[in-house]
């Protein structure tokens, strides 16, 4: 990211394209998010119209925003591990937008000038306590929020590589099977309105990532399985689940 503000898009490009180094294998590389720091995970809530659909809701009038802190954050490859208070763990394959500069208060038309790239997340949720905290009338953020729920990545698509974020099929797949799939154009609130909605007195901050919504198909997960979580043109994040013991 600091490569990225310090030279610009282009020049950055022309840098990496020269270098002359080994090819590394990726099972032998150990990935960490595409983010080296991230004050904040912005995430949206029902902004699928079939996933509001399948979880009882009503689309809401305004984005709804929550947040995932960062130390939720792991990279491709790791286990998601789930901890002993929660039994019902679910996948949620998600659009993350990378913010690439210091931004508040950006008009929707130039919501370009915030972004750096793009990646994959998947919004873990440990559905038991988001559901039980929902019928107290208390915040949720916690079933959100546990060390390694925010799995990012495996890389940085930069904005010359992803000519319209708004046309990209997402899917998910848990041990071969398809759980979720739909495509970015069905967002409610698409990305300018969710830029200038979240920068409206609140500063993003280079590296901070914005979970733009997942879709239908959420599920439970088991122990030992495998999640394959895809953001067409982008990459495709894959983690293991493992759930502590009590």
């Amino acid at each position: 990211m600091a490569a990225l503000d310090s030279y610009g898009l282009d020049r950055l490009t022309e840098l990496v394209a020269g270098l002359d180094g080994p090819t590394l294998d990726e099972n032998a590389v150990i990935f960490e998010p595409p983010v080296a720091t991230c004050t904040k995970i912005c995430c949206l809530a029902l902004n699928y119209q079939e996933h509001a659909d399948e979880s009882g809701l009503e689309v809401p009038p305004e984005p709804v925003l929550f947040f995932k802190p960062p130390s939720a954050l792991v990279g491709h490859n790791q286990p998601v591990v789930a901890p002993t208070r929660t039994r019902h763990l679910e996948h949620e394959v998600e659009l993350a937008v990378v913010i690439g500069k210091v931004t508040r208060d950006l008009p929707e038309e130039r919501w370009r000038e915030a972004v750096a790239g793009y990646t994959v997340i998947n919004d873990m949720t440990a559905r038991d306590l988001q559901l039980a905290n929902i019928s107290r009338n208390v915040p949720w953020d916690q079933s959100k929020g546990f060390d390694t729920f925010a799995p990012t990545g495996p890389y940085l698509a930069t904005v010359d590589e992803v000519p319209d974020p708004q046309e990209l099929e997402l899917t998910l797949e848990v041990d071969g099977e398809i759980r979720q799939r739909a495509n970015t154009k069905q967002m409610v609130f698409g990305l300018p309105r969710l830029i200038a909605d979240l920068s409206d007195g609140m500063t993003l901050m280079p590296g901070d990532l914005i979970a733009t919504g997942t879709i239908a198909g959420i599920a439970p997960l088991k122990d030992g399985d495998t999640m394959r979580a895809t953001v067409a043109g982008i990459g495709t994040l894959v983690n293991t689940v493992k759930f502590r013991s009590a």
